[in-house]
């Protein structure tokens, strides 16, 4: 054993992989692996290439990327009907992954199912309930703790049901699919709506609610409405203090958060490729001791393709894409992939769009005009041109000092997203300055966390007055032990998170959130004021003289292999006969699942109003984060968080709304559970874009199971309008948004036409005022022949079972 073990240690050692990589390096196979730890679950390029053809044929056209990788994976290439925005689509993907706060509900769904393994490679990642307290390891060690029956069952049911478990400390979802799972032409699915950060590496990720995540993990058709295609055609290159952030800022200043619903945003032309290679492209140097060549300073420049995609929730699309190219190669190889990447070589005319294809929308930006972003606060399509941002603050009434800076999240927390703020913080301890914010750095991964550690970046953010955090969503999802200020504190951070939503980071309403770049972030902690444009203003040294901050280069991937760190995966045994998966019904964490009513038969009458929301109403408002994490696999105690956060459109106010019965004010849980416990049933009514943000399914669940029916909007965000169709809800829509003033929180409603719910077919609606006139109004929706079943059956998960027993 003597010689295969040293063999196994200088692999190990060459590749920079663990142990259970070497297989897959020392069995050279006609197959590549999707992934080492799944070793006979192969790439079926030649099932794409074979679909893509049966489908070009038919419709007799080019496609667009997007298009290919999506009719790639069709179950019935040959007879699906295609029609983008039209048709719903049924597809095969090739993986799901899942966070844990949501993957307790899935995993609750999925053993409600009765099936015994899972259909397909699934994972589970530990990454939602670690609070941000006092630093890496000690809030890792609490959070072990405080979770410990949450991660036995998440870690038993793996185990049981034949799904990869990352423990807690393994980092960001979406950063171990990067390092991992995603590659060029994958479909995979996740249960968090920043799952198409994937895109970045040429795969068409998805986010889901746990429901369709279970029909996917129970080798079931996955239906996804057939989306546009919005092409982005990018031109010039970018330099100086701008970065790929400002691009997605930009495209989301263009779009709006609800401007790319029900599409695929498609990054396409000229300016991808000077994204992605190294180049002089701005002139500037890296300020790392570690760069420099024997000329002089090695001049770098590198872009995510990754943030680009991530961003792209926040304006609602589908999903977000990049073409396969050389970039991509190169980062497969480096994190072990090179098999991969040479099997995608071989099929790169279908990971890449065709000439001529054609775009619902074409949005142009030109790379060499881009300035630096930074947008907020209250929602992420607020953009700011760094160098105004301050003026328009003072104009505004917004707190110019910056409390805290916070880099990292699944957006930016990479290699070299580390190593761009640390080129800035080396350039301030220069100059002997510290941050005069506080500041946090939070990394991607277990394996950029020893990266950056060993490489010296993460000792630089230390020494500039940096706390390094877990390898966990952090103060980016509310899981933030915030003590600087006390909630209703009018306050200013700056973050390169994804979201800035009310409230989102910290629970405190008055915290003004921007989002920008994390070397932006990283100089604006510094100077301690968003009146601050590091482009063109100065700081002041320790001794007294005047310097400015160079823009900053840093390489984009480590010039020796990853360090990949802990141990922290979990392989499923081969046998799970004898796993146990125990859920104590005295638990306040978890819950099994009871199934929900079926439909009557009979239309709804006079429902009653819970709350007519006022305004933007998220997932966030709906189904609360931070300390509500806690609870997200015991649905009776989650429910307690009904929108608490949608303001009442009857008196202004947050989590107070009149009970019609008792006609007394009271928080929104409260009265709903009255409305429960004596029979009535009620209906939400909300404005544009309701349920934007997250993919949390609990904010389907809380309603459904605290008695609610149907949600009427004038418009749904797509990952929420499915997940109420799959917890047997109705999603409607105003057929005219006018109607949405005709309704009164006193008022009552009827729901006629379920009898005969066709597609496509309007339902009335008869509101009933207190003074006993009447009004009818038309009410659209979206579903299609299974989601009706779906809502006769009173769930999707019911409608299985029922499929099942036939």
């Amino acid at each position: 054993m003597a010689p295969y073990n040293l063999l196994v240690t200088r692999l190990q050692k060459a590749l920079g992989v663990r142990q259970y990589h070497v297989a897959s390096v020392l069995c050279q196979r006609a197959e590549v692996a999707m992934s080492h730890f799944e070793p006979s679950e192969y790439i079926r390029y030649d099932l794409l290439e074979k679909n893509i053809n049966v489908v070009r044929k038919r419709l007799n056209r080019p496609l667009t990327l997007s298009e290919k990788i999506v009719y790639g994976h069709l179950d019935d290439p040959a007879h699906q009907e295609i029609e983008r925005g039209k048709t719903y689509l049924r597809l095969r993907p090739d993986r799901v992954a899942m966070q844990d706060a949501t993957a307790q509900m899935a995993m609750l769904q999925f053993i409600s199912s009765g099936l015994p393994k899972v259909a397909v490679p699934s994972t589970i990642h530990c990454d939602h309930l670690i609070e941000a307290q006092l630093g890496g390891e000690k809030d890792l060690r609490r959070a072990k703790d405080i979770n410990q029956e949450v991660y036995t069952f998440l870690a038993s049911a793996g185990a049981k049901y034949g799904v990869g478990f990352w423990r807690p400390g393994s980092g960001i979802i979406h950063q171990i699919i990067l390092e991992n799972y995603a590659y060029p032409g994958v479909l995979l699915i996740g249960t968090d709506s920043h799952t198409p950060n994937g895109g970045g590496l040429g795969g068409i990720c998805i986010g889901v609610g746990g429901a369709d995540a279970v029909d996917v993990m129970a080798g079931i058709p996955w239906e996804l409405k057939c989306p546009k295609v919005i092409g982005v055609k990018l031109t010039g290159s970018l330099s100086g203090w701008t970065s790929p952030k400002d691009v997605i800022l930009k495209v989301a200043g263009i779009l709006t958060v609800k401007g790319g619903t029900g599409a695929i945003v498609e990054y396409h032309g000229p300016g991808v490729d000077s994204i992605s290679c190294t180049g002089e492209e701005g002139g500037h140097v890296t300020w790392l001791s570690a760069c420099a060549g024997p000329n002089g300073p090695v001049v770098e420049r590198r872009s995510s393709m990754a943030t680009i995609c991530n961003m792209g929730a926040e304006i609602g699309a589908t999903t977000s894409v990049f073409p396969y190219n050389h970039r991509m190669k190169k980062y497969l190889s480096k994190t072990g992939r090179a098999d991969i990447a040479n099997l995608a070589d071989e099929f790169k005319d279908h990971l890449v769009p065709d000439p001529g294809c054609h775009y619902d929308q074409l949005i142009e930006i030109n790379l060499s005009e881009l300035k630096p972003h930074i947008n907020g606060p209250f929602t992420p399509d607020l953009a700011h041109p760094v160098a105004e941002v301050g003026s328009v603050a003072e104009k505004e009434g917004w707190p110019l000092d910056i409390r805290v800076g916070l880099i990292g999240s699944c957006t930016n927390s990479s290699y070299e997203d580390m190593g761009r703020s640390a080129a800035v913080a080396k350039q301030a301890l220069a100059h002997g300055l510290k941050c005069k914010s506080q500041f946090t750095i939070t990394p991607g991964s277990e394996q950029i966390r020893a990266t950056i550690e060993r490489d010296g970046y993460a000792q630089i953010l230390r020494d500039v007055g940096g706390i390094v955090l877990a390898n966990a969503c952090g103060p980016c999802i509310g899981q933030w032990d915030r003590k600087d200020i006390k909630k209703g504190e009018k306050n200013t951070i700056v973050t390169s998170y994804n979201r800035n939503f009310t409230g989102r980071n910290d629970a405190n309403p008055e915290t003004h959130a921007f989002v920008t770049s994390p070397e932006i972030v990283t100089a604006l902690a510094i100077a301690g004021t968003l009146k601050f444009n590091p482009d063109t203003d100065f700081l002041t040294g320790k001794d007294g003289k005047k310097f400015k901050l160079e823009a900053p280069d840093a390489d984009e991937l480590p010039r020796e292999e990853f360090d990949p760190g802990q141990d922290t995966y979990q392989h499923p045994p081969k046998d799970s006969s004898g796993q146990r998966v125990d859920v104590s019904p005295t638990s306040q964490r978890l819950q099994l699942l009871e199934p929900f009513d079926k439909w009557d038969g009979k239309d709804l009458e006079d429902l009653q109003i819970l709350i007519k929301v006022k305004g933007k109403c998220t997932t966030d408002h709906i189904s609360a984060a931070g300390p509500w994490l806690k609870f997200r696999g015991h649905l009776d105690n989650i429910s307690n968080n009904l929108l608490i956060g949608a303001v009442n459109i009857e008196n202004g106010k947050a989590n107070s709304v009149r009970n019609a019965v008792t006609q007394e004010f009271g928080p929104v849980p409260d009265t709903a559970r009255y409305y429960k416990a004596h029979g009535i049933r009620w209906v939400v009514i909300g404005d544009e874009n309701y349920g934007e943000g997250s993919s949390r399914e609990h904010a389907a669940l809380e309603p459904r199971h605290l008695g609610g029916r149907a949600i009427i909007t004038k418009s749904f965000a797509r990952i929420h309008e499915t997940n109420l169709k799959k917890q047997g809800l109705l999603p409607l829509t105003f057929a005219d948004p006018a109607d949405y003033n005709k309704i009164h929180p006193v008022d009552k409603l009827t729901i006629q036409g379920l009898k005969d719910f066709a597609p496509g077919k309007p339902l009335k609606c008869i509101i009933k005022h207190p003074n006993g006139t009447q009004e009818t109004i038309l009410l659209n929706h979206t579903f299609n022949e299974t989601q009706i079943e779906w809502f006769r059956a009173g769930s999707a998960l019911n409608r299985m079972k029922e499929l099942q027993q036939k």
